[in-house]
């Protein structure tokens, strides 16, 4: 096996666990603030009903925290056997930065996480919504580090280069790089949009079998409201981010929009085919102009195209295609989170097809964050710190027979899990949470 292939695997097998570890993480960072929300409910208004609804929802919280976890743990063993030459390269920046998602974020959660789940009638009510509270606020930290590293790796600034290693000269510009902000921002919408459509996809799961269930349609509501308040803003926060992209890594925007040569007035290619071998869009359907009206804000301003890049340009399909799917996701939260808003405000419970549709959109967010990962990450090609180190030069010397065989490992485990996974919270979710809540 040559070095591209195990190189393929290489990639491969770390997507794979990536891929596998953010699903996780994308709910739990919002579910956490969710989890704040029906405690205090409960605390205000003595309802049984919102007691209920916090205890079914923290086991589903605390199931996927543990996921997250043990993912997390596997995915970060693979800096040093998969790719020590990132490590070697960058681990004066990426180290601390991991170590300060730790010491604020993970240990945070881990004290005060034993208070929220089992502290409920043993501590003070005052302590145990302030534990809810921290963990909800160091699954946001855990995040902002992460971030601030991963927005680094596409804008890296406020570093020195001694003796092959970059060092950090400014922690101030590392943490708050130039993509950082956008970046964060997108990912806590995700997540809260991700967490939205869970609690509004597996109520409706609910309202399908016991319709009168009054704790099912309190968290249907609020699902379905805040999602028809974030899915606007996503909007609004991702044509920022593109913008911010267009200015520092303008390759990205070339290969989402498929502009494969510098021109005036590109069009906006809604759908294509395409063709990596001709340089071109096979079957496009477009808006002329209107890449550059949305980018350049200008209906003549100038793109550049990928052929500015080569051969240092991304693959374009995959990126091409993903975009697409997550905006069209997007659109759909969009339209269905209004519609339902609507429905709501007429009073009573939505109609079959409706909640059918929401429980068939529950774990949308997932499939458009996996989307907008591969839109970030590969978009990023063949960079894995941009400008500074290729991808190719952080792999390690492991042989594609291993490679196959962990990857192979890892594929089984985890479809194993992930299955686990959804038989556990929609049995949790079907069963609803006054039932639950009757059987102690």
């Amino acid at each position: 096996m040559d070095a591209a292939q195990a190189l393929l695997l290489a990639r491969t097998q770390f997507g794979l666990n990536i891929a596998f570890h953010i699903l996780f993480p994308s709910l739990t960072i919002a579910l956490a603030w969710f989890l704040v929300y029906f405690r205090v409910r409960y605390e205000r208004s003595r309802d049984p009903a919102w007691l209920a609804i916090y205890r079914l929802w923290i086991k589903v919280f605390a199931l996927s925290f543990a996921m997250g976890v043990v993912s997390g743990i596997v995915m970060s063993f693979q800096f040093g056997t998969n790719w020590p030459g990132f490590m070697n390269t960058v681990g004066n920046i990426a180290g601390p930065l991991l170590a300060y998602e730790v010491l604020t974020a993970f240990f945070l959660e881990a004290t005060f996480l034993g208070i929220m789940l089992f502290g409920m009638n043993r501590v003070p009510s005052w302590l145990h919504i302030l534990s809810t509270v921290i963990v909800a606020i160091g699954t946001s930290l855990s995040a902002f580090w992460i971030l601030a590293l991963n927005s680094w790796m596409h804008t890296p600034v406020g570093h020195v280069i001694a003796d092959g290693q970059l060092i950090a000269g400014d922690w101030l510009q590392v943490i708050f790089n130039p993509s950082f902000p956008y970046r964060f921002t997108h990912m806590m919408l995700a997540s809260g949009l991700t967490a939205s459509f869970v609690i509004a996809g597996l109520s409706a799961w609910r309202l399908l079998k016991a319709p009168d269930d009054a704790s099912a349609l309190k968290t249907l509501r609020a699902g379905v409201l805040v999602a028809a308040v974030l899915a606007p803003t996503q909007i609004f926060v991702g044509d920022l981010h593109g913008l911010n992209t267009l200015e520092h890594q303008p390759a990205k925007i070339a290969a989402i929009e498929g502009i494969w040569k510098t021109e005036k007035g590109a069009p906006l290619v809604l759908f294509a085919v395409p063709n990596e071998q001709e340089r071109r869009n096979d079957y496009a359907i477009e808006i002329p102009k209107g890449a550059a009206l949305v980018l350049k804000h200008d209906p003549d301003g100038e793109l550049k195209g990928l052929d500015e890049f080569e051969p240092d340009r991304p693959p374009v399909a995959p990126v091409f295609y993903a975009f697409r799917l997550m905006v069209g996701i997007g659109v759909g939260m969009l339209a269905l989170a209004w519609f339902g808003v609507w429905r709501l405000r007429r009073g009573g419970t939505l109609p079959r097809a409706l909640l059918w549709t929401f429980a068939a959109f529950t774990f949308s967010g997932w499939i458009a964050t996996l989307a907008g990962w591969i839109v970030t990450e590969i978009g990023r090609q063949p960079w894995l710190v941009t400008g500074i180190l290729r991808t190719r030069d952080a792999v390690g010397h492991v042989s594609g027979a291993e490679l196959g065989a962990s990857l192979t490992g890892y594929v089984l485990a985890y479809s194993l899990m992930l299955l686990a996974y959804f038989v556990v919270i929609t049995h949790m979710a079907g069963k609803g949470a006054e039932q639950q809540e009757m059987r102690k």
